[in-house]
Parts: C-alpha cells; structure tokens; sequence
C-alpha cells in the first residue's frame, strides 16, 4: 500500500470563521476551494504533517500535563511554533480560548493549550 495523502475532515458549525483562523491567523495554504449550492469546502496544506494515536490513558496524560484535566475530545491538533507565548496571544485574538497557560512538558517542549472557534 502507498499512502499518497492523509486528509482530515472538519465539519464546522462558522465556516468563515474557521476559515479566517486556520486560513488567515495560522497561515495554512489554500490549495483547492469550492462554493456549491450543496456546501463549501476548503483544502488546506501544511509543511509538515503527523498523525499521534493515543489510547484513553495516554490522552488522559497528556491533558493532564498540558490542561491540568481532560479537555480534549477524540481529536487534538496541535502546531509546532517558535515563540508558544506570542502565538498563543495572536491565536486569542483571533477567537480561540486559552484553556491553561503554556507549561514544559516532560517530553521537553513548552506547550499551552487552546480551543479553536
């Protein structure tokens, strides 16, 4: 088997909205867009991609570290970036909601967690 592409689907309820962060605030490159009289959709593309899998307990451990309780539904996204604090400001302004202040992370990166629009 040769994996080509790992797409990941959002339905959201502000597709503006959601297209100012992700688009607009985050940089992500648009490189396809429809509008039909059946639905919008929009394709974004990143530099570089993973996929983490987590049973319950790891996920359970990680929102303790970065949120101090669970927090995250089945899907977490995170972005790697150079200064956590002054990202994380910029990303509030434009409508997410800063769940914990950034905290070091046993696996030595600063993360803080927030929640899109």
């Amino acid at each position: 088997m040769n994996v080509k592409e790992l797409r990941i689907a959002l339905t959201v309820d502000d597709f503006d909205k959601a297209v100012t962060f992700y688009q607009d605030t985050l940089g992500l490159r648009a490189v396809n867009s429809w509008n039909n009289p059946d639905g919008r959709g929009l394709i974004l593309s990143v530099k570089s991609a993973t996929l983490e899998l987590f049973d319950k307990a790891q996920a359970d451990t990680v929102d303790n570290i970065e949120a101090g309780k669970r927090v995250s539904g089945q899907i977490r996204f995170a972005v790697q970036v150079d200064d956590v604090e002054k990202t994380a400001s910029e990303l509030e302004k434009a409508g997410a909601t800063i769940v914990n202040a950034p905290v070091s992370t046993p696996w030595g990166d600063t993360n803080q967690r927030l929640q899109t629009p």
